[in-house]
């Protein structure tokens, strides 16, 4: 234990925040600010035996709004501490300024303190910054008063007195009746606690060894040092120097913490007399109410189950739907939270309350002008596109609570049809939320599960509603032909009430199992294809398609949009990295065919990426520049506290400079202009070329064809072959059955028709007799099907038969019967399109979609030869060079 001690006339100062060391206790302090290191260092570590520092309590740092704010150790009066005895005068605290601190920051010191020993000292390990944490174990030994309080090197060190009795003083006291009875009472009080501490604990035997060995006014301190108290009481414990003061304080103390130990005892015993066996998993909700009762706290108004009602009073309920929640919380009043139904009932009223019932976005007035604007900055062409969404927005103008129809973009991935949906939110102002259909088959998905099942949850619509906060949204269905349907259901068809606007008035979410309004909701869907869509769903939408780009309007989306955004996402700027207008061309002529943009978006970041190494290995840098400050970029230190009292500092990187402000500093020599020697090192070889058509079709029996797949136009190859056989027809290229059945009927019609195209002297020649044909369709592992390709399998079977190639700048498209008319087909624009990108330069189509022609922007047709065939022999007259010198007119 503490031993009196004799105090030299100064002492190093370790403050102590928020807390007070009393005689007799130990502590454990983390010491982490530099003046608390210096001093454990200078005053503790270096020397051998552990000596003494002063432990004076400090209260939190005051924002003080004065000037005249105190100076750096400055000499405290002395102040009133708890002894009434002593007539002193001033203040028991003192304001301090710490070093390096702000000019308001302040600490509020107290005039006494406590000297402690150091019982055991360890050093942390030293961090890359070169910051030491030191952690002490002190013991309180005696209390002193400061005299005088100054600053040595970066710790503070004070002029003291001690405050102990002498030994003919402690003598005197002892013998005053007074102080006789104090210690007979606290020694009783103490006696008693530390009965019903054994009891609960079964401990005590070394605390009744301190009542009878350690001095009574010593005992005063360890009793008090051990219990949770106000940093006042505290405070007023370490001011009572005088003996039976602080005995007073001391039993006032004990027997406190004596009564709540009986009280606690008290709600136990009470509790315990109530539960039967059956009752016992009730256990801790009768404890709160006991404790309730004893505190005379019954007002429940802070009740979780009441703060749940008051937020479905203010959720704006209908009438029918206000009345079933309120039943359903009737019923979860009357459960107890230990019933396997209370939690899932909780969240159900938590669903209703939070559901966006009436609240909505407020629209701002529409301008058309902006919008339009709008939709330029963030797509471009799309004419079409763009001028249906601004006859939608016209409309919404006219009459706000129009039920417009559902907007269904359809067309290849990579051409703006989620932004499409993003931008007419912008323009309408309202909150924009996207669900993804893609892969579910789920109906639950779409409605919801029902509440009987376990794990159950509403569908996504509701779910997304309630994650948006508002009744009226722009809600996108993405991907809405990838829907699937399996013995769960079928989700395409829950959605036929989604997005029909005489149904979805009261759509019934099963979990939420009452009537919802998705009439203010704005509905827009996106589809690659429109083949996988249900015929009823297709009809609730109007579809608005998206074809691909020409290589001219990906020319102005690179330079306007992507080489911008790709140089922001690297954080690049035109200084590092330009891409001249021609290395863009040739990326999107040798390294990208397709409908879109995306793999576009991917080359260029290729180039960009390539840039960043560049600079980022550079080896000169630019020194900053005079007008950025050291301090711009130091991050701030700002000190936290532990439990324990010490201090702990951490580093702040402020998040609001900007990263050009940082790329600014880096400068190169000159910035890197793409050429088309960087392009083959970043990008590797060109992957296609103009000269592939021609490439292809050097022998005979190869046709160039235009199909239609989901993502835009491309271009196919047909291969034919014959060879020793016994007449049959081989198919290869993962074909399926429409195309199989388009290659049967191309044969026989070249059969039927081998004299009228010289193919054969008399009809009775069998052209396959003794001999097999095989025809290919290349890129074997991409399934292919679809009603184009008849025209392409008869041009190259007459081409093989003839031996006589086929036009290398000609692609067809179009389906033929048995007679040999050319049948209309879809997808023209897109076919036309890839022929463009391809390099073609004349198309053969249909003469029945010469109406499709119109939707084919106008530079694109100026570069093509459209040709039109009402028959077969026609496409066989523009497929061959010198056109068809055979052919004979045939009659049906």
């Amino acid at each position: 234990m503490a031993e009196s001690v004799e105090l030299p006339s100064r002492l190093a100062i370790l403050p102590f925040r928020n807390k007070v060391l009393l005689p007799g206790a130990i502590i454990r302090i983390r010491c982490t600010s530099p003046s608390s290191v210096k001093l454990v260092e200078q005053e503790l570590w270096q020397r051998e035996e552990k000596g003494l520092i002063g432990i004076l309590p400090v209260r939190d740092a005051a924002a003080e709004t004065t000037a005249a704010a105190a100076t750096v150790g400055p000499t405290l009066s002395q102040g009133v501490g708890g002894d009434s005895s002593k007539n002193q005068v001033g203040s028991s605290d003192s304001n301090v300024k710490l070093d390096g601190k702000s000019q308001q920051e302040v600490l509020h010191w107290h005039d006494r303190g406590v000297a402690a020993r150091a019982l055991h000292l360890s050093r942390g390990v030293e961090k890359p910054s070169g910051r030491v944490t030191y952690i002490v174990v002190l013991e309180g030994l005696c209390r002193f008063s400061v005299q005088e309080l100054s600053t040595r090197g970066t710790y503070y060190t004070a002029k003291i007195s001690s405050l102990e009795m002498t030994k003919s003083d402690m003598e005197q006291v002892e013998q005053d009746p007074d102080f006789v009875a104090l210690s007979r009472q606290f020694k009783a009080t103490a006696m008693e606690l530390i009965s019903i501490l054994e009891q609960k604990q079964k401990t005590g035997g070394r605390t009744k060894n301190l009542l009878e060995t350690v001095p009574v006014h010593k005992l005063a301190d360890i009793f008090v040092a051990s219990f949770e108290i106000s940093f006042e009481e505290q405070l007023a414990m370490l001011d009572s120097v005088d003996l039976k003061v602080r005995l007073s304080k001391a039993t006032e103390l004990v027997d406190r913490h004596l009564q709540s130990i009986r009280v606690a005892e008290k709600i136990t015993q009470k509790v315990e007399g109530q539960l039967s066996k059956s009752q016992k998993e009730f256990l801790l909700r009768q404890q709160m109410r006991a404790i309730k009762e004893e505190l005379g706290d019954n007002d429940d108004d802070e009740d979780d189950l009441a703060a749940l009602e008051r937020k479905m009073q203010s959720a704006g309920m209908p009438q029918n739907v206000w009345k079933h929640a309120q039943r359903e919380l009737r019923r979860l009043k009357k459960m107890q939270p230990q019933q396997p139904g209370y939690s899932s009932s909780r969240v159900y009223l938590e669903l209703l309350a939070d559901m966006p019932w009436e609240k909505a976005s407020e629209e701002h007035e529409l301008d058309l002008k902006a919008a339009k604007e709008r939709l330029d900055s963030d797509h471009y062409g799309l004419v079409k596109v763009k001028q249906r969404i601004i006859e939608y927005l016209a409309v919404r103008k006219l009459k706000p609570d129009a039920r417009g129809p559902v907007l269904c973009f359809v067309g290849p991935p990579g051409v703006g049809k989620t932004s499409l949906a993003s931008s007419i939110a912008a323009a309408l102002g309202r909150k924009f939320i996207r669900i993804s259909l893609g892969g579910i088959k789920d109906e639950a998905d779409i409605r919801g599960h029902r509440r009987t099942y376990i794990g159950s949850m509403p569908g996504r619509l509701i779910d997304g509603i309630k994650r948006v906060g508002v009744c009226n949204p722009i809600m996108l269905l993405d991907e809405i032909d990838k829907t699937g349907s399996d013995v769960r259901g079928d989700p395409a068809s829950a959605l036929l009430e989604v997005l029909d606007p005489e149904q979805n008035k009261t759509f019934n979410d099963h979990y939420l199992n009452v009537p919802y309004d998705l009439s203010k909701v704005i509905f827009v869907a996106t589809a690659n294809r429109m083949q996988p869509i249900p015929p009823p769903l297709r009809d609730r939408m109007e579809v608005i398609e998206l074809p691909g780009y020409t290589p001219e309007e990906k020319l102005n989306i690179a330079m306007r949009h992507l080489i911008p955004r790709v140089l922001d996402q690297h954080g690049l700027s035109s200084e590092f990295l330009q891409i001249p207008e021609e290395m863009v061309k040739l990326v999107i002529q040798r390294y990208t065919r397709e409908a879109g943009v995306r793999n576009l978006e991917r080359n260029l970041a290729a180039l960009a990426r390539a840039a960043a190494v560049r600079v980022a290995e550079q080896e000169q840098a630019v020194p900053l520049s005079k007008d950025m400050s050291m301090s711009r970029l130091t991050p701030p230190m700002v000190e936290s506290r532990l439990a324990e009292g010490g201090e702990v500092e951490m580093e702040v990187i402020p998040m609001g400079d900007k990263i050009n402000e940082i790329s600014n500093t880096f400068r190169v020599a000159s910035a890197l202009v793409v050429d088309e020697a960087m392009l083959e090192k970043v990008l590797g070889p060109p992957r296609f070329d103009d000269r592939e058509a021609a490439e292809r079709v050097a022998t005979p029996g190869v046709s160039v064809g235009l199909v239609w797949t989901s993502v835009g136009g491309e271009v196919q190859f047909v291969e034919a072959t014959s060879m020793v056989g016994k007449g049959e027809l081989h198919l290869t290229g993962q074909l399926g059955d429409v195309i199989k059945e388009s290659a049967q009927i191309a044969l026989t019609w070249v059969r039927a028709r081998a004299k009228d195209l010289k193919l054969a002297a008399t009809e009775e020649i069998n052209l396959l007799e003794g001999r097999d044909v095989h025809i290919h369709f290349p890129a074997g592992a991409v399934p292919k099907d679809g009603p184009s390709a008849g025209v392409t399998l008869v041009t190259a079977l007459v081409s093989l038969f003839i031996q006589k190639r086929v036009r290398a700048d000609t692609a067809m498209t179009g389906e033929m019967t048995l007679r040999g008319l050319v049948l209309p087909v879809g997808g023209i624009k897109d076919k036309i399109l890839a022929a463009h990108r391809y390099g073609i330069k004349r198309v053969i189509l249909p003469e029945r979609n010469l109406k499709d022609l119109v939707e084919v922007p106008a530079a694109v047709l100026g570069s093509l030869e459209i040709i039109l065939a009402k028959r077969m022999e026609d496409v066989l007259e523009q497929a061959f060079e010198g056109g068809c010198p055979w052919r004979q007119h045939s009659k049906l």
